[in-house]
């Protein structure tokens, strides 16, 4: 008796060291499913009597009641929040009173799971757009070019329907960049910016897009934080935003937009994402409108997703603001709570460096700068394409050697250029193939690449290798602007000044 009491004492010592673990969630249920006895973990996580929501639930009790052991995955009822868990339950015999049971949290392992499903989506939707995008983009380009073109020969009557026409082509061209953006497959153009100059830049702007009936208000920690990202991008973001809370309150409000820093001593997990350690940014974005329902707020970032069909929205406004925000290095997360209001976050990570002016003109109109004295070469397999960007620089008095390849452009050309302007993606030899072969024979030859759509190796090239990007579809304007004039029309006001 003896020795069946001490043995009985250090096995209990052994079940008290167990459950005083505080990670222990194990516990000991009677028949009935109430805790006799549990580790502290357990406690936490499903109460005095585990609730299961079903088909579980039956299959169960029924083990608890035949003493019977049961192992699966299961919803854990608690507080009206179903609770992910795996389920070990070992009965200790058909005649015991009692039964084991053992519950592992698989709340993270779920998070984990929903993340890489919406990669993947992410993924998908992201390889769609670059597959569209480029033969989409060269239409949407010869279409808005022979528009311009036509506009400056057309009479009052046609030129209503030329205006639709050059409308209808912006419309498509900013469907596939939001489409694009989602899929974290646009090509920025980042620089180091002050967040509170961004943010009181767009103000103006966000001033006339709001309701009168809403009200505006800046909230800038001074001193401001830097950021590296692409300015025009920001301002996108800040718009849709801004935009969307406007609508959120039609009947008047405040929309609020606060800057300050953030810093992290470890890594967190928020809004879908986790946030590495460092220190940060923070750009918020409030409104006081009828906040966004409980079993809507998950879905607002899907493509595609709207509660607007009826009114024109398209679903891409949130998807493209998350799209902008992850492919600049940064995190975005929502708050929304019914009839009060709701609260977007954007944490980007800050940067230490002096702000960076906007990349000049590829060739500055500087009296000093000195320009190679030869013809612009323009290469692109899409006939209209090339057309139109050749039609353009003639007309700003450039001479222009047209190809429709890059190794065509290479026997093209025999001696020195201005500058090549070229599509990025082409038959045979690529833009960035004909660029590199090109430098060769005349090295620090400006370039100019043109696209619909470049991936990331290509954009991480165009930054290394000193190329201008000019995104399609494009105005004959923009192209002549960035380009700049050829020298001789450059000097012509200088050679006067000499003469007088």
């Amino acid at each position: 008796m003896t020795a069946l009491l001490g043995r009985w004492r250090q096995e209990k010592g052994i079940l008290d060291a167990v459950l005083a673990d505080p990670a222990c969630s194990i516990a000991v249920l009677d028949r009935g499913g109430a805790v006799v006895r549990a580790g502290a973990a357990f406690a936490a996580l499903a109460g005095a009597v585990p609730c299961f929501a079903e088909p579980v639930a039956g299959r169960y009790s029924a083990a608890l009641a035949a003493g019977e052991g049961l192992v699966t995955t299961a919803d854990l009822l608690r507080g009206g929040t179903a609770v992910p868990v795996a389920l070990s339950l070992m009965a200790t015999g058909k005649r015991a009173r009692l039964a084991v049971m053992h519950l592992t949290d698989l709340s993270r392992e779920r998070d984990v799971a929903e993340q890489l499903a919406q990669a993947q989506r992410l993924q998908a939707v992201g390889e769609l757009a670059a597959g569209i995008a480029h033969d989409f983009n060269n239409l949407l380009t010869a279409i808005l070019g022979a528009a311009i073109d036509l506009d400056a020969h057309t009479g009052e009557a046609g030129r209503e329907d030329l205006t639709q026409i050059k409308a209808s082509a912006q419309r498509g061209a900013a469907l596939v960049k939001q489409l694009l953006a989602f899929g974290r497959q646009q090509t920025l153009q980042p620089r180091v910016l002050a967040l509170n100059d961004a943010v009181r830049g767009v103000a103006g702007l966000l001033h006339r897009l709001l309701d009168g009936a809403v009200r505006l208000e800046l909230d800038l920690e001074e001193p401001g934080r830097l950021v590296r990202v692409d300015p025009t991008q920001l301002d996108q973001v800040l718009m849709n935003l801004a935009v969307n809370a406007g609508r959120a309150m039609p009947g008047g409000g405040t929309l609020r937009i606060i800057t300050g820093r953030r810093l992290l001593l470890h890594a967190v997990f928020e809004g879908g994402d986790t946030i590495p350690a460092g220190r940060y940014a923070t750009l918020e974005i409030t409104d006081t409108g009828s906040g966004i329902a409980p079993d809507i707020l998950p879905r607002i970032f899907e493509p595609f997703f709207t509660t607007r069909r009826g009114a024109g929205g398209t679903g891409l406004g949130l998807s493209t603001v998350q799209g902008i925000v992850r492919q600049s290095g940064g995190f975005l997360s929502v708050k929304s709570v019914l009839g009060e209001g709701t609260s977007f976050c954007i944490t980007l990570p800050r940067h230490e460096a002096l702000p960076t002016e906007a990349r000049p003109v590829l060739l500055p109109p500087a009296a000093d700068h000195v320009v190679t004295a030869g013809p612009v070469l323009v290469v692109d397999d899409e006939a209209p394409v090339r057309g139109l960007a050749a039609r353009a620089l003639r007309r700003a008095g450039w001479a222009v050697i047209e190809a429709a390849s890059g190794d065509e452009a290479l026997e093209a050309v025999a001696g020195d250029l201005a500058l090549v302007v070229s599509d990025v993606i082409m038959p045979g030899l690529d833009g960035l193939g004909l660029v590199r072969a090109l430098r060769q024979r005349q090295p620090g030859l400006k370039a100019l690449l043109m696209s619909g759509y470049a991936d990331a190796r290509q954009r991480k090239a165009l930054v290394t290798q000193d190329i201008q990007f000019l995104g399609k579809p494009f105005r004959p304007a923009d192209l002549v602007e960035l380009v700049g004039q050829p020298p001789a029309r450059r000097s012509e006001p200088a050679a006067q000044e000499r003469a007088a």
